[in-house]
């Protein structure tokens, strides 16, 4: 254990660690002082002077974020003239903060209104003028009043310090700064990371924007259903139908703070949207139409059909939860031919070649050295990259970025390796062989000097060395990379695979023993699809396909049978992260119309033909089954994942076997390499782009058709375009907004 100092807060004596922040040793031990510029893991802004406390032997109150603890510090942070100088502090905040919290989003979670009804009373002394703006647009999905702003530079700092996009910035100067973007319209990833850190009613969700008020809202602490990093959210639903999506930091603290993206934070309207699937669905004829039907003969339908084909095979979405994976392998081995898939890329090059842990983005965030070879995780793995945009940022992290284009997450990169097209594989030659550096190096397109560099980089870290493996390597190259890493490094070095779905670690798991799509589709007569395929090309000569769903797509025109699926909030569950981090989901609201879930729809399947797939039908049966079956999973239970800054991991075994290199360095042979791209891909290229949950969010569309800028900002983007972003011919129109429309509305 660190030695520790000695600091009095309150006649109260502490011990904690040297160098600890005041702000966060008071909090820590029960003592609430106020802040709104002030964020951990944020660079110090030291603004608005809230903060303030007493310490002994200073001659004026000090900023409590700006101190370190020293040893026999005595600080008093609740005194008559500490209260004093902080309502002075709340006066200037309100001076123009009009007193709307009736009408305000934010009206119930709002720091500056906690901060003043806890006083009772603000004394206002400033009776001028107040400066008034109109209410306007930002982009599709942030609303932005200026006027509720105080200055406190989160937003800002997010943009850059989180994001790097430096998208929001302050303007002006004195009284008159304000905080804006350039033009006036966000060109960014549209995170929302702005409107979620912003402590009073400024930045707005133009998604969830005056739908219903915060504390009418039932609170249900879940797991983002999108990214494979597992990022925890809060649903919040009422009557029934889910509202909005924020961090869940903002009730208990969660592995990613406050931190979110556009699709985890925003694009939630696919669970009540009307195209949901809302009875069972039969095509009684190849070719022919899909009619409605009711459970029981739909389950009795698909059953006949796959006893008549006696072939039977499955394919499970990555997308599921673990439980309903599982139980779609237990149906193909006991109630089909046993031939099952995911449909997913495969992980095994990475898992059965783990030489050394799986990195928690805990461990990303304060490594000494990272690698990102191949991959884009800022749009597929959005907070992982934010962890490596800090860790170089704030904490001064080497990253070495090697890819075949230069992506946005370059720009944070220490050393970049822009190798030509197709030959980043040539990296993972390299330096899991070091004597190939040469060749590796002629066939990237890059000076030997830069890997040799790289590679010197890496073996001198003294602290932690992630390896983040991209998805878009070759099994090879995944497979080397996974065998050396233990040799990479004189200290500790971590795997982080960067899979693209939000279970794909999860399902693999959960299917020992899998084999392709292609092998299930084409072994067999009879089909059972938990979810959808991204190519439904395979199904052509299936006989028969039965396929749980939300919504009608290019699986279900494959399908004979179709059967409503309930989506992620509306099931009880766990997903496993690219951490190794098992994860729960919570049903937030009853499923609606006719669905079930998905592990419900499978073992009714297997009853109607005469088999019984689960002991017990509920979600957490079939985890203690998962874990009686499942090495990894040995001993987990939902009751330890409650705590997410303690989370529960799956036991991802690590081996020494050295991987034969000979294939991988064949492959480098022969490439050939081409000319280098150099342009920049867009932001939001692959975050914004339309599927079939995002394209359920209005405001998605805009976006995947380049983010028009409205005519007019004070009136929502979705009145003034059509879907594909071209402006409507009776785009709304709005009057300017004064002072007197706060006074004397609709005059």
């Amino acid at each position: 254990m660190s030695e520790t100092i000695k600091v009095t807060i309150n006649e109260n004596e502490f011990d904690v660690e040297p160098g600890a922040r005041l702000i966060d040793v008071c909090r820590d031990k029960g003592f609430g002082v106020p802040s709104f510029c002030y964020y951990k893991d944020l660079e110090l802004q030291a603004s608005c002077r809230m903060c303030l406390v007493r310490i002994e032997k200073m001659p004026k109150l000090q900023a409590s974020c700006t101190i370190t603890c020293t040893d026999g510090m005595v600080v008093t942070t609740n005194s008559e003239e500490v209260e004093k100088a902080q309502r002075a502090m709340g006066e200037f905040l309100l001076t123009n903060h009009p007193l709307d919290c009736p009408v305000c989003d934010r009206g119930g979670e709002c720091e500056l209104q906690e901060v003043i009804f806890d006083w009772g009373d603000v004394e206002q002394r400033f009776s001028e003028k107040k400066n008034v703006e109109p209410e306007k647009y930002l982009s599709p999905i942030v609303a932005n009043d200026p006027q509720r702003c105080i200055l406190c530079k989160r937003c800002t700092r997010v943009c850059d310090e989180w994001m790097g996009e430096d998208a929001i910035e302050a303007g002006n100067r004195g009284v008159n700064t304000v905080i804006g973007t350039y033009g006036g319209w966000l060109n960014c990833s549209q995170c929302g990371n702005c409107i979620e850190v912003c402590p009073t009613g400024t930045l707005l969700d133009g998604v969830y924007r005056h739908e219903t008020r915060p504390w009418e809202l039932d609170q249900t602490v879940s797991t983002d259903v999108y990214g494979s990093d597992g990022m925890q959210i809060s649903i919040g639903s009422r009557g029934g139908r889910v509202h909005r999506i924020v961090a869940r930091d903002r009730y208990v603290n969660g592995l990613n703070g406050e931190f979110l993206d556009v699709k985890a934070r925003f694009a939630h309207e696919f669970i009540d949207h009307p195209d949901r699937i809302k009875t069972p669905l039969i095509r009684y004829s190849k070719g022919g139409k899909l009619i409605p039907a009711t459970w029981d003969a739909a389950v009795r339908f698909a059953a006949e059909k796959f006893k008549e084909a006696g072939s039977v095979g499955v394919i499970a979405s990555p997308r599921l939860t673990n439980e309903a994976v599982f139980t779609l392998r237990r149906f193909a081995e006991n109630a089909g031919s046993g031939t099952y898939a995911v449909a997913d890329e495969d992980l095994s090059p990475v898992f059965e070649s783990l030489s050394v842990p799986l990195a928690t983005h805990d461990e990303i965030r304060y490594a000494s050295t990272i690698v990102l070879v191949g991959g884009e995780p800022e749009e597929e793995q959005t907070f992982t990259a934010k962890q490596i945009r800090q860790a170089v940022r704030n904490s001064g992290a080497k990253f070495i970025c090697v890819n075949d284009r230069p992506i946005n997450l370059s720009r944070a990169a220490t050393q970049f390796i822009h190798v030509s097209p197709g030959t980043t594989d040539a990296f993972a030659l390299a330096l899991a062989d070091n004597g190939s550096i040469s060749l590796a190096a002629e066939k990237m397109g890059v000076p030997a000097a830069d890997v040799e560099s790289a590679i010197s980089t890496i073996k001198a870290s003294l602290g932690d060395v992630v390896l983040c493996i991209g998805g878009d390597l070759s099994a090879e190259a995944q497979a080397a990379l996974a065998a050396c890493a233990s040799t990479i490094s004189g200290g500790r070095a971590l795997i982080h695979p960067l899979p693209r779905h939000n279970n794909s670690v999860g399902a693999y798991d959960m299917t020992a023993g899998r084999g392709t799509v292609a092998s299930a589709a084409g072994g067999s007569k009879a089909l059972l699809i938990g979810g959808s395929l991204q190519v439904t090309g395979e199904l052509s000569g299936v006989g028969f396909v039965a396929v749980q769903e939300m919504f009608l797509n290019d699986t279900t025109e494959r399908a004979d049978v179709v059967f409503p699926a309930a989506s992620f909030a509306e099931v009880d569950g766990t997903y496993t992260n690219n951490a190794g981090n098992v994860q729960r989901v919570r049903k937030a609201i009853e499923p609606l119309h006719q669905s079930k879930p998905d592990w419900m729809i499978t073992a009714l399947i297997a009853r109607e033909m005469g088999v019984e797939l689960l002991d017990d039908w509920s979600s957490s049966a079939i985890f203690r089954q998962i874990a009686a079956e499942v090495p990894a999973y040995t001993g987990l239970r939902y009751p330890a994942m409650k705590d997410e800054s303690a989370p529960a991991r799956a036991a991802h075994g690590t081996t020494d076997v050295r991987r034969d290199l000979g294939p991988l360095r064949e492959a480098v042979e022969k490439m050939e390499p081409g000319e280098k791209h150099t342009e920049v891909p867009k932001v939001g290229h692959k975050l914004h782009r339309l599927t079939t949950m995002t394209s359920k969010t209005a405001q998605f569309h805009l976006l995947a058709n380049g983010n028009p800028k409205p005519a007019n900002l004070l009136v929502s983007p979705l009145m003034q375009f059509e879907p594909n972003g071209e402006p409507k011919s009776d785009a709304a129109e709005a009057a300017a907004v004064g002072a007197a429309d706060r006074s004397a509305p609709g005059k």
